[in-house]
C-alpha cells in the first residue's frame, strides 16, 4: 500500500525488522538500545526454559541497532536477551537478568512471576474470505466489555471456552451481539500482562489487565487449555480465529491498548524487558534518573524517543495488519503525547504517525484525553483523525438525571437544560467544527466506575473488597440512589431506579456522536457498588447470564434504541450544521419548549425549565431524508406538552420510544402539531417527523 503523503515513520529505515525475522536456514534477531555496551541472544530448551542451550552475542550496528542472524532462531525457538551496559544515572543495565525481547510475537511462562521467554513465532493462518467491517463511524455503537467476564458464565458456551477468545466469537455470543444490535466490541487489555506483586501479596489479581508485560503477544491466559497446552502458535491462532469469526459476522473488534506504561512499574520493580535493554531511552525521566511518571502506574514510556514511539507504531501496525484488529482505544493517551520536555502536544510526532499511517487509516483511534500529569486533561485537544471518550458528557448526562434530581428533591434543580442539550447535539462546545459530532465518544459508564445499576443504586462507592479500605475509586460519582443505598424491596424506589437507567440508556444511544455501552448495563449488572473493580476477578464483575423480567425488558430497549439510531440518520449526523447552510451529513436543529414554542435565550440557563423538545432534520447524501422529535423532561413532576406546530412541512408525529414504558411499546401512535401530550416526570419520548 503507498504510504501517506504526510506520513514519516519514527527513526526511519534504521528500526525497521526488530525482533526476529526468519529465513532459510534461521533467523535474524534485532535490538534496539542506544546506551548498551553488549548485547547477547540467549536459547532455551523447549520444555524447560530454565535450561540455557546456547548463547550468541549480537553486534553492534549504526543508530543503536544491536543484530545477529543464526541457525539457532528457528519457528518456536524459545529466547531471551542479556544486555550489559554502563552505570549512572538512568541506566539499570545487569547482564545476568534475562529479559523479554519487546518485539517478541509469542510468549512462554515458566515457573514464577519473571520466569517469561520470548517465542519465536511462524504466521500461517487462514483468513480465508474474512474482511474487516469497516462500519462507518456514524452507524458504529461499540460495547466494552471484558473478554474473560463475557463468556465466563454463559450457559450456551461451552465450558472449556468459558473465558476465552473461542468463547466471545461462539454462535451464542454473535447471535447475542446481533440481537443487541452493536457494531463493535472493544475488549479490555488483551496484550499479556502480569499482576502487580503487591496485588498477589494480597491474594488479589489485575483482572483488567491494565499492566502490560509485552505489546505484540495476546494474553495467554485468555485462550482455551487446549491451546494453552500445544503452546504461544496455538494460542496466537485462537485468537485470530476469534476475530475471523466475528468479521464474518459483520462485528467489528477493537482493543483497548495501554502504551503509556508497563508492567515494570517504578525503580526496583520487576526488570523484564524495556528497562533492563535501555531504561534511560524507553522511560520518562530526569537528568538524576527520577522517573517521570504521568500514568500513577510507576512509569512512563518515553515516546518522545524515536525508539519509544517507534515501538508504538510497529505494534499497531502489528495488531492492525497481520491480527486484522477494526481500532484502537488507547488508555491514557494523553501521556504517549508528550513531548521531550513532557508536555502534550497535539502535533507530537507519534499521533501524527498513527493518524497518517497507511497500515492504520482505515481503524477506528479513541483516545482517552488526559492522564495524571501536569496539563494531563485534554478532551477536545486531539488532532483530526481522531475521536476522544467524552468525560464531559458523562458527567453533565449523569448531574441531569441523577444528581441534579437528587439535589431537586431537598431543594430546586440547581441548573437548567442548555448543557445536557449540548451533550445530546454533539458536543460542539468541545470538538471543532472540522472534527465534528463523530470526534465524541459518548459514554455513560466505563469498565472503571459504577455500572448502570448501581449508578442509580449507591450514592457512594463501597471498595471494601479491594483491600485498601475503601480508599480506592474515584469519590465523585454523580450518582443517585433514589432514597435507598444498595439493594431494596421498595417498589416505588425500583421503578425510579428502573426509568433512570431507561433516561441515561436513551440519552446515550439518542445523542449525536459514537455511543459506547458498557457489557451489561443493557441488563442492569451490578457490582454492589464497587466502582473499582480491577482486582475482582469473580462473578462480581463476570456477566451472568440468568436475568429477571425486568432485565429482558430493559435489554429491549437497548435494542429498540439502537435500531433506532440505525434507521433515523437524523440522529447520527457526521458533522456539525451551519445556519442558512446547507451542510452534507449534517442535522438541522430546532429547539421548542414545553409549549411548542421556540426556545428563548434565558430558558436554557434557567433551572426553573428543564423541558424541551428538539428536532433534528438530517441532510444525508446517501439516505433519505428523515427527522426526528425528542421530549426531554428532566424533574419528577409530570407535565403537559404541546408539539410543535410551525416545523415546515410536518404533519403528523408517530411515537417510536418513551422512557416511561416498562418494556417498549409496539404501537405507534401518531399525534398532529399543536396536539397536548402529557409527560410523566424525568422521561423522554421520541417520534418520528412525517
Amino acid at each position: 500500500m503507498p504510504e501517506s503523503r504526510d506520513f514519516t515513520v519514527p527513526g526511519g529505515s534504521a528500526l525497521d525488522d526488530l525482533g526476529v525475522r526468519l529465513h532459510d536456514g534461521g533467523g535474524t534477531l534485532r535490538v534496539w538500545s542506544q546506551n548498551a555496551s553488549s548485547v547477547e541472544l540467549v536459547v532455551f530448551d523447549a520444555t524447560d526454559l530454565d535450561w540455557a542451550t546456547d548463547q550468541v552475542a549480537l553486534e553492534r550496528l549504526p543508530g543503536g541497532i544491536w543484530q545477529v542472524t543464526t541457525p539457532l532462531l528457528q519457528a518456536g525457538t524459545r529466547y531471551a536477551i542479556r544486555v550489559g551496559g554502563p552505570h549512572g544515572p538512568g541506566n539499570t543495565f545487569n547482564p545476568e537478568t534475562l529479559l523479554l525481547d519487546p518485539y517478541a510475537r509469542g510468549l512462554a511462562q515458566g515457573d514464577g512471576y519473571e520466569e517469561w521467554r520470548s517465542v519465536v513465532i511462524v504466521d500461517g493462518f487462514d483468513w480465508g474470505d474474512s474482511r474487516k467491517p469497516r462500519v462507518p463511524l456514524d452507524r458504529t455503537v461499540i460495547y466494552e466489555g471484558h473478554l474473560k467476564g463475557l463468556t465466563k458464565r454463559h450457559p450456551d458456551v461451552p465450558p472449556a471456552l468459558h473465558g476465552t477468545y473461542a468463547g466471545l466469537a461462539h454462535p451464542a455470543m454473535i447471535a447475542y451481539f446481533h440481537e443487541l444490535g452493536i457494531t463493535s466490541v472493544e475488549l479490555l487489555p488483551v496484550h499479556a500482562f502480569v499482576p502487580e506483586p503487591r496485588l498477589l501479596e494480597r491474594g488479589l489479581t489485575n483482572y483488567w489487565g491494565y499492566n502490560t508485560l509485552n505489546f505484540f503477544t495476546p494474553h495467554n491466559a485468555y485462550a482455551s487449555e487446549d491451546a494453552r497446552k500445544q503452546g504461544p502458535e496455538a494460542v496466537l491462532a485462537e485468537f485470530k480465529g476469534m476475530v475471523r469469526l466475528l468479521h464474518e459476522a459483520g462485528i467489528e473488534i477493537i482493543l483497548d491498548v495501554v502504551y503509556n506504561h508497563t508492567s515494570e512499574e517504578g525503580i526496583g520493580g520487576p526488570r523484564s524487558s524495556l528497562r533492563g535493554i535501555d531504561n534511560a531511552s524507553y522511560y520518562r525521566q530526569d537528568e538524576s534518573g527520577v522517573y517521570i511518571d504521568t500514568t500513577g502506574c510507576g512509569n512512563t514510556l518515553n515516546t518522545s524517543t524515536d525508539a519509544g514511539a517507534r515501538l508504538v507504531l510497529d505494534s499497531l501496525r502489528y495488531w492492525a495488519q497481520e491480527m486484522q484488529i477494526d481500532g484502537f482505544r488507547f488508555d491514557l493517551a494523553t501521556a504517549i503525547a508528550r513531548d521531550a520536555s513532557h508536555t502534550y502536544t497535539p502535533e507530537h510526532p507519534l499521533l501524527t504517525a498513527i493518524a497518517n499511517d497507511p497500515i492504520l487509516s482505515d481503524t477506528k483511534l479513541i483516545a482517552e484525553p488526559w492522564d495524571v500529569g501536569l496539563g494531563g486533561w485534554q478532551t477536545g485537544n486531539f488532532p483530526a483523525g481522531w475521536h476522544e471518550w467524552n468525560d464531559r458528557y458523562r458527567d453533565r448526562v449523569r448531574n441531569f438525571w441523577l444528581s441534579d434530581i437528587d439535589y431537586a428533591r431537598r431543594a430546586s434543580a440547581p441548573v437548567g437544560i442548555g448543557g445536557f442539550a449540548t451533550r445530546l447535539a454533539g458536543s460542539s462546545n468541545t470538538f471543532s467544527e472540522d472534527r465534528g459530532p463523530l470526534a465524541s465518544v459518548n459514554f455513560v459508564t466505563a469498565h472503571d466506575g459504577f455500572t448502570l445499576h448501581d449508578l442509580v443504586s449507591y450514592d457512594v462507592k463501597h471498595n471494601e473488597a479491594n483491600g485498601e479500605q475503601n480508599r480506592d475509586g474515584a469519590d465523585m460519582n454523580r450518582a443517585f440512589n433514589h432514597g435507598v443505598e444498595g439493594p431494596t424491596d421498595d417498589p416505588t424506589i425500583l421503578a425510579a431506579r428502573r426509568k433512570a437507567m431507561r433516561n441515561l440508556l436513551g440519552t446515550l444511544l439518542l445523542s449525536a456522536g459514537i455511543p459506547m455501552l458498557t457489557a451489561g448495563d443493557e441488563v442492569g449488572r451490578t457490582q454492589r457498588g464497587n466502582n473499582n473493580a480491577y482486582a475482582q476477578d469473580s462473578a462480581l464483575t463476570w456477566l451472568g447470564w440468568e436475568f429477571e423480567p425486568w432485565q429482558h425488558d430493559l435489554r429491549a430497549h437497548v435494542s429498540r434504541l439502537i435500531a433506532l439510531r440505525a434507521s433515523n440518520p437524523a440522529l447520527r449526523p457526521s458533522r456539525y450544521a451551519r445556519l442558512g447552510e446547507h451542510i452534507p451529513n449534517a442535522s438541522v436543529m430546532d429547539w421548542f419548549d414545553q409549549n411548542g414554542e421556540t426556545m428563548e435565550s434565558g430558558q436554557w440557563t434557567d433551572p426553573g425549565n428543564r423541558t424541551l423538545q428538539y428536532v433534528a432534520a438530517s441532510t444525508p447524501d446517501r439516505e433519505q431524508y428523515n427527522r426526528i422529535l425528542l421530549i426531554v423532561h428532566g424533574t419528577e413532576s409530570p407535565i403537559d406538552v404541546r408539539l410543535p406546530d410551525e416545523i415546515e412541512d410536518a404533519t403528523r408525529f408517530v411515537s417510536l420510544w418513551s422512557s416511561a414504558d416498562e418494556r417498549p411499546s409496539d404501537t405507534h401512535e401518531s399525534f398532529a402539531p399543536g396536539d397536548i401530550l402529557p409527560i410523566p416526570g424525568t422521561s423522554m419520548r421520541l417520534f418520528r417527523v412525517e
